[in-house]
């Protein structure tokens, strides 16, 4: 994966976040140069960065930039600039949940050390953003680990919309498997549907694979089900911008759509994502927001003229839902989930425990405790890390799993020991 830019990067030096503008590719690699706290919420709303790894990592770096430069002298007006920075961004994007998820952990690094001097604050947020950045590269590279592990050498794979290294900020989440495969010798055949309307499968997957050297095909949307007819595809890999906590998945419009002809075809069809992408608040996709974009992208992006009666309606959803029980599999960095669902992803996915109202403490603090587990989640081991509000200190622990509650408790009154 070298000799590409990372999507996201910070200057600090600098006090910007350097980008790859999307909209100007394939014809230029352009990078950006963002300053203010106006120009990243416009950068996500606009799509210069888009797909929900980036989109989280964007945000995460550009709450800590919009909290350096404000130069507050106190705690409360550093809260204060946070709290509008954080309500800025989160208005940017109302679907991907990596964003909310950045900002709230953004938040709480913050808030978990009530006793913290302003220019520690400050330092815990670049440190959080960046870590964050680490993250998301590490848990990148081991879903292509894991996904490897469900494809074979040769195979036909279908992808749908942009979930590769510009999605991120490097490896990406559903081409993951490809790079890593490409790097070991594996020889993919890739199919990218060309998305409309904002023709992200065009413009960036044939993009950045072809840079890549991998054998890559351009179809349009409407030729999934006959490649897959053909027999041309042996696997459908697809992003996700939000996992209900049942498996129902919402990504990119159309993807239903291909798990609808996947299922019909007998070729399996994989999710790849961050744990961070799961939304337990999200009990089913029914509770999912659905971003709604304006017309013209249908009607006059990308054309030399309008393409449709001037005054026929339009309408533009940015995403869909898939039901779980399209999904043959859901690809994380921490392993693969499979139906059910709610058990699987709930075995995988991070449980946070903000201490801050826990009865009688004085203290805040947060507890983050990953699951690991072989076939059932009361088998293999918690692995626990904490942070002690007052002292910034950190204490973590791995320990045989058992009933999640105790494993709380006590964890909290380490916390406060």
């Amino acid at each position: 994966m070298s000799g590409f830019y990372d999507t996201v990067a910070l200057d600090d030096e600098n006090s910007a976040l350097v980008i790859i503008d999307q909209t100007a590719l394939p014809g230029e690699l352009r990078l950006l140069r963002l300053t203010d706290l106006d120009a990243f919420a416009e950068a996500i709303g606009s799509l210069k960065v888009r797909g929900a790894p980036a989109i989280g990592v964007a945000a995460a770096m550009g709450l800590y930039l919009a909290v350096k430069t404000a130069g507050a002298e106190t705690r409360e007006a550093l809260l204060a600039r946070l709290t509008e920075a954080k309500t800025v961004l989160a208005a940017s994007r109302p679907t991907a949940v990596n964003l909310f998820w950045a900002l709230d952990r953004m938040e709480r690094a913050v808030t978990a050390r009530p006793n913290a001097p302003v220019a520690k604050m400050v330092e815990t947020l670049r440190s959080e953003a960046l870590r964050i950045r680490d993250e998301d590269i590490q848990a990148c590279r081991a879903i292509g680990e894991h996904g490897l592990t469900l494809l074979r050498d040769g195979e036909g794979l279908l992808t749908h919309c942009n979930a590769g290294r510009l999605a991120a900020v490097r490896y990406g989440t559903a081409l993951a498997p490809v790079y890593l495969g490409s790097e070991r010798g594996y020889r993919f055949k890739v199919y990218a549907d060309e998305t409309r309307p904002l023709l992200q499968g065009a413009r960036l997957t044939a993009f950045e694979l072809r840079a890549a050297g991998v054998d890559t095909t351009l179809i349009c949307d409407n030729m999934a089900s006959y490649v897959m007819q053909k027999g041309l595809i042996q696997a459908v890999l697809a992003g996700s911008d939000r996992i209900a906590a049942n498996g129902d998945v919402c990504n990119k419009i159309g993807t239903s759509g291909i798990a609808v002809l996947a299922k019909h075809y007998g070729i399996p069809f994989y999710i790849c994502a961050p744990v961070s992408t799961v939304d337990p608040r999200s009990a089913t996709g029914k509770d999912m927001p659905i971003e709604e974009r304006g017309g013209h992208e249908v009607t006059e992006m990308w054309f030399a003229k309008r393409m449709a009666p001037a005054d026929v309606n339009v309408l533009n959803p940015a995403f869909d839902v898939t039901p779980n029980a399209l999904v043959t599999a859901i690809v994380t960095e921490r392993g693969v989930a499979r139906p059910p669902y709610a058990k699987s992803l709930g075995a995988l996915t991070p449980v946070i425990y903000d201490g801050s109202n826990a009865e009688g403490s004085g203290q805040e603090g947060r507890i983050e405790v990953k699951w690991e587990h072989e076939k059932d989640n009361r088998k293999g081991w918690a692995e626990m890390s904490c942070v002690r509000g007052n002292e910034g200190s950190n204490i973590e622990r791995t320990q045989p799993l058992g009933d999640a509650a105790q494993l709380l408790q006590e964890l909290w009154k380490d916390l406060h020991a």
